[in-house]
């Protein structure tokens, strides 16, 4: 098993580096958007997905950007995005 494989097995069966049992990032999706509706009190609302989008990605390329020490090709290969792609999301989150 290569480091993507044990990285994504990490997150889809919530296991940490370590092997011991964690909450899925599923679950932490899930949860969240259980609590965001819960507190809406039955106001309407809409551009769920989007909100949904920009609040996980923002986060995401913040931290690739930190672990790869800002270097755009290393980043835009661990998140299997070409770096035009990426260079256009940072600018996107003002990360750029």
């Amino acid at each position: 098993m290569d480091q993507k494989d044990i990285n994504t097995s990490a997150l889809t069966h919530g296991l940490n580096s370590a092997g011991t049992p964690t909450q899925t990032l599923r679950d932490s999706v899930n949860q969240s958007l259980a609590n965001y509706f819960q507190q809406l009190d039955g106001q309407p609302v809409t551009d769920v997905y989007q909100m949904v989008l920009s609040e996980i990605e923002a986060p995401l390329f913040e931290s690739v950007m930190a672990y790869t020490k800002d270097n755009q090709t290393k980043a835009s290969q661990l998140l299997g995005l070409n770096r035009g792609t990426l260079r256009k999301k940072l600018k996107q989150y003002g990360l750029l």
